[in-house]
């Protein structure tokens, strides 16, 4: 059943918001160890004393949000651009959105492998169910 195509836009909304909030909490863990000690000459070129597990944490944070969402941006556009933007398709982008927040949320914060692993892999069974959707629609189209 088709829906509001527009509303595809919305988990995608959620993803950039998700991003620029690690951008933000990836700055502020770099002032901080400046602030504690960390040399600043470090951040020329990245050499020297490695940067505190928190700040390497916030850092890779941010850069995973430039990895698997990247399909996820894809796959909303795609589904917009053919008009294929259905209840399922909402379903899987949503549970995209919700693993990856959860994930984040285990990243930032606790920070334990496991529990940021487990999200991890329910969000790329989101993200898979979200492509085999697409590409049903798409041989469809054909």
């Amino acid at each position: 059943m088709l829906t509001n195509q527009v509303s595809i836009f919305v988990p995608m909304l959620v993803i950039v918001a998700l991003t620029f909030a690690a951008f933000l909490k990836m700055g502020a863990a770099r002032g901080a160890a400046v602030k504690g000690g960390h040399d600043p000459n470090y951040y020329k070129a990245h050499l020297g004393t490695p940067e505190p597990e928190p700040t390497v944490a916030a850092v890779r944070h941010y850069g995973n949000l430039f990895e698997l969402p990247t399909l996820f941006y894809a796959a909303c556009l795609t589904a917009f651009v053919l008009g294929v933007v259905s209840t399922w398709v909402l379903v899987f982008a949503w549970g995209y959105v919700a693993a990856r927040v959860v994930q984040s949320a285990v990243h930032v914060t606790y920070n334990n492998p496991g529990h940021r692993g487990g999200a991890f892999v329910l969000g790329v069974l989101f993200m898979l169910a979200l492509w085999v959707t697409l590409g049903v629609a798409i041989l469809g189209k054909l």
